[in-house]
């Protein structure tokens, strides 16, 4: 998935446990969701912030970042700047770690296999799919499996509510909502942008984890919205805006001081 554009494969679920055949593949291109406002009431806080007014009545705002606002930014992106390296022998365990997670039990046969397809990638080599999201997507999935694997596993295997004949893969739908979140949040300009950026970087310095578990929350509303908009595999995109919107909500409320006050964070089993 690249930055103006991404791909995305669709999957006929046939009934049984998590095997996936039939595949689909077809693309998408991300786009940014509509502004949100909201209130500032603490958006502030620890930020020097300058609204300059232009012609158009369009405020562009800038934040200066504090020693410390700049070194957890500045590991964040670190990570995200990372791209995946099927030859790094830490990257091959860490998706060895997602496998393993995934489907306890169950050997995995090699690092380029058919099996990979069960866990919604798009061939037998997953390496091909972390493109668009680098290293920090596999990271992310395996965060999810190991801190929410309750969740994780409802997910991976469509446990819940009355699923499409045609779902989304749930690896590859992952490394989407990776992209999508360093996209909504902003996160490789060298400082926010926007209140939504400025109010996830607070979030960060209180949990270094903030953006793994934001991701974990990303995932789990999204399968809810996929299930309340009764959604196929051509509505991905509307409800991945959906979803965005939703985060960008409850990121400003003014009671949301930790990354675990969100409300959609109440949907996580671990």
């Amino acid at each position: 998935m690249e930055q103006n554009g991404g791909s995305f494969l669709a999957v006929r679920r046939l009934s049984g446990h998590h095997h996936a055949h039939g595949l689909l593949f077809f693309f998408f291109s991300p786009s940014p969701a509509d502004v949100v406002s909201g209130s500032t009431a603490w958006i502030g806080r620890g930020f020097s912030c300058v609204c300059v007014q232009r012609r158009d009545s369009d405020a562009r705002i800038s934040f200066d970042l504090t020693p410390i606002q700049e070194e957890c930014l500045q590991r964040l992106q670190n990570r995200i700047e990372v791209p995946y390296d099927s030859q790094n022998g830490e990257h091959q365990e860490a998706l060895k770690a997602l496998w393993h997670a995934s489907f306890p039990g169950t050997e995995l046969l090699g690092l380029v296999s058919d099996q990979w397809k069960e866990m919604g990638w798009q061939g037998k080599d997953p390496s091909t799919d972390f493109r668009g999201g680098g290293f920090i997507s596999l990271e992310n999935l395996l965060y999810f499996a190991k801190n929410y694997p309750k969740s994780f596993e409802e997910l991976l295997c469509k446990q819940n509510g009355d699923r499409a004949l045609w779902e989304y893969p749930f690896a590859v739908a992952g490394v989407n909502i990776t992209f999508m979140l360093i996209q909504m949040l902003d996160l490789q300009a060298a400082k926010p942008r926007s209140l939504i950026g400025a109010v996830f970087l607070n979030l960060l310095i209180e949990n270094d984890r903030a953006f793994d578990i934001l991701y974990c929350i990303t995932f789990k509303l999204m399968d809810r919205k996929w299930l309340e908009m009764h959604a196929t595999y051509m509505d991905f995109n509307t409800v991945i805006k959906s979803t965005r919107r939703q985060l960008e909500r409850e990121l400003l409320l003014e009671d949301i001081q930790q990354i675990e006050d969100m409300p959609s964070y109440s949907f996580l089993a671990r």
